[in-house]
């Protein structure tokens, strides 16, 4: 049924409750026929817009209401396998109220909240993120890291189900970790894939940040810290594989720009970088940028590598919402990290700048760096 057939539909049942509840109980919400997604909004209003975050669209777009009711509607036209976060923004008496979809079910959690997830057709939330019941979960234990550059640090430490001290581990370094933690449900993620043998058993440390946006920021003390603490600490107190290539440093956004300049000041010693959606900001003509001043010592640093690009790391897997506004710096970086001679992996998803985006990232990411357990020999 098209579209426009499904509406007429629903506005038919308007006024009549029985026919209304069995429209409602009948279908999933936003519609979704082929590319086309139709967002309904039922209830009072002076007007209703649909707040998304795809970048490239109007940010803010008006529900058109069917005569003679109090129902919304709106079709916009989105490409399959796509995943849009969103809220309704609902003006009533001269005040606007953002709020989730009521007729969806799917939500997406961070830091500041939630949104509404419209999955647009052939979009399916991967299996490999749900638990698994034959997979033997590992355990997470928090560590107190001494610190030259901030005194001590508490860091969160995954420790595999097989985890034993005769063995050697690879070690993965996850900034923002208790937000991986918590909004991309990792400790799963890693338990899954190690179940199914596409990755390695990992030592995890998931370390966090008080003052991100300014340590994240491409900054000397921070990659200090990751590279002449935290590592030292990790080989001193988890047996693991001591060379470059069982390394990796993960952010996303500002965590992917400490990631990759703390790879960048200590070359040779991270032999694998994961970046997501990194906040690479740069200027090709003068010092000011369109992002504003919480950007300066980013864009002084990208400037810097793009004028003298090196193979800091070996192996570097990239990815990047398409609907999201740092799509064309992730695009213009990943040429240059691949001119150095560094093995370069570039994943383009249809999403914006969120977590379940990186979520969904996570499993070709790590099993390309760390492909599978035979890769590493333990002792």
């Amino acid at each position: 049924m098209s579209t426009a057939r499904l509406i007429d539909e629903l506005i038919a049942a308007w006024g009549n409750a029985p026919k209304l509840r069995a429209f409602l109980n009948a279908n999933s919400f936003p519609l979704v026929q082929d590319s086309h997604v139709t967002f309904v909004w039922l209830g009072q209003a002076d007007a209703v817009n649909v707040r998304h975050w795809v970048y490239g669209l109007e940010s803010s777009t008006t529900l058109a209401r069917a005569p003679n009711t109090d129902l919304w509607h709106l079709t916009l036209e989105i490409p399959g396998n796509s995943r849009v976060e969103y809220k309704f923004e609902v003006l009533r008496d001269g005040r606007a109220e953002w709020i989730e979809d009521p007729l969806n079910p799917n939500r997406a959690r961070d830091p500041f909240g939630a949104n509404s997830v419209l999955q647009s057709a052939g979009y399916v939330s991967p299996d490999w993120t749900q638990p698994d019941p034959l997979a033997r979960p590992g355990v997470v234990e928090r560590v107190r890291v001494p610190s030259r550059t901030y005194g001590h640090r508490v860091v969160q430490v995954y420790l595999p189900a097989r985890y034993r001290k005769t063995r050697r581990y690879p070690l993965l370094v996850v900034h923002d970790g208790s937000d991986f933690l918590n909004y991309t449900g990792m400790k799963t993620v890693l338990d899954n894939l190690i179940h199914r043998l596409e990755i390695p058993e990992l030592v995890v440390a998931f370390t966090d940040s008080p003052d991100r946006l300014r340590e994240y920021a491409a900054d000397e003390g921070h990659a200090g810290y990751v590279t002449n603490d935290l590592l030292p600490f990790m080989n001193a107190r988890f047996p693991l594989i001591d060379e470059p290539r069982a390394r990796c440093l993960l952010g996303a956004s500002f965590g992917a720009v400490a990631s990759f300049s703390t790879a960048v000041r200590y070359p040779g010693v991270w032999g694998r970088l994961l970046l997501q959606s990194g906040s690479f900001a740069f200027t090709d003509i003068g010092r000011r940028n369109r992002r504003g001043p919480l950007f300066d010592r980013i864009v002084e640093f990208v400037n810097a590598y793009r004028e003298k690009p090196n193979a800091m790391s070996q192996r570097v897997f990239v990815t990047c919402g398409v609907y999201e506004s740092l799509i064309y710096e992730n695009r213009s970086l990943v040429p240059l990290l691949d001119a150095t001679g560094m093995q370069v992996k570039f994943v383009e998803a249809r999403d914006g700048h969120n977590w379940q985006n990186w979520r969904d990232r996570l499993r070709e990411g790590l099993s390309w760096l760390f492909p599978g357990p035979l890769m590493f020999v333990y002792e």
